[in-house]
């Protein structure tokens, strides 16, 4: 979502086990596929991480269950938060984080010049040992960021995210697991797939989406994006950001988001539990704050998913 980038943006200003060797280092690095049956994540993005932990536990106790991915928006040129990735993992779940490149060149990355970065991140997220999900330039096919549609040529994008990967694994981070974030398909975002780098270099597929309006449904939200992504991938898909606001009718959309997840056999959602006051697109999304729309997130939690174990 927009704010949120205009946030990290001003940031950035101030399960079978392999073993991979470090081609620098010489430490063996341990890279575990994270499992991929549906139903299995709950994820939260909450206002506090990577510098505060307790707006999870605050989530956590309102939705009954440990969520077991925990997210944070990185603004470029910030490196890899590695005490609060040892944090989350402490709490049994997997870190996401979703790199902005809001002050970078697209196609500076794309050619190299910020490598010295990419590498000592990469090496801070080999070093960890543990998984952890990447995303680079999240809702690239939507217009609202600078590295997306009608401001980056698609191919640039592309190159940029292809080069990441492959210096990833020459760094030998084996432990990425690479989440491609899509704005779900909405009058006047791109083409999904002239951005799609090739199954090579994702892992997973996520999808943003969230529930604005009464009249909002799964399917009217993320059915048609599902349906086209499927066209061209068998990737697993994470709903990676995702809430309904109080003006949808939050308790309701709560149980029909939870039931279109096991319904289009996504791998799970990642909620955005932050408050927002600026309209109908940026809402309280809190579920802390309504006894009812807690209750029905914790039912929906208890009867709609089964959570998987952070390797």
């Amino acid at each position: 979502m927009l704010l949120v980038a205009v946030t990290i943006a001003a940031a950035a200003i101030a399960f079978v086990t392999t073993r991979v060797a470090s081609p620098t280092s010489g430490h063996v690095v341990a890279g575990a596929p994270l499992p991929t049956s549906s139903a299995s994540y709950l994820g939260v993005y909450e206002p506090g991480p990577p510098h505060a932990y307790w707006p999870v536990v605050d989530f956590a106790k309102a939705a009954g269950r440990q969520p077991n991915i925990v997210g944070y928006f990185s603004g470029w040129a910030q490196p890899f938060a590695r005490s609060f990735a040892e944090r989350v993992r402490s709490h049994g779940a997997v870190t996401i984080v979703q790199i902005d490149p809001t002050y970078a060149s697209v196609h500076g990355i794309a050619a190299g010049v910020y490598d010295h970065y990419l590498r000592s991140y990469a090496d801070s997220v080999r070093d960890f040992g543990h998984p952890v999900v990447i995303g680079f330039g999240h809702e690239m096919n939507a217009p609202w960021y600078s590295w997306g549609y009608g401001h980056v040529q698609a191919s640039t994008f592309v190159a940029a995210w292809r080069h990441i990967v492959t210096l990833f694994r020459r760094q030998g981070a084996a432990n990425v697991t690479w989440l491609w974030t899509l704005q779900a398909d909405t009058p006047g975002t791109g083409p999904l797939r002239s951005w799609w780098p090739g199954a090579e270099y994702v892992t997973w597929v996520g999808i943003d989406g969230y529930y604005y309006r009464p009249s909002d449904t799964f399917a009217g939200v993320f059915g048609r994006t599902i349906a086209q992504v499927r066209e061209f991938t068998k990737k697993p898909v994470l709903l990676s950001e995702t809430a309904a606001g109080p003006r949808a009718g939050q308790v309701a959309k709560i149980n029909d988001l939870f039931t279109g997840m096991r319904q289009y056999t996504t791998l799970g959602l990642v909620w955005f539990d932050m408050a927002q006051h600026q309209g109908i697109y940026h809402q309280d999304w809190r579920i802390e704050d309504n006894p009812e729309a807690e209750a029905a997130f914790r039912q929906s939690v208890r009867d709609k998913l089964t959570l998987a174990r952070a390797p």
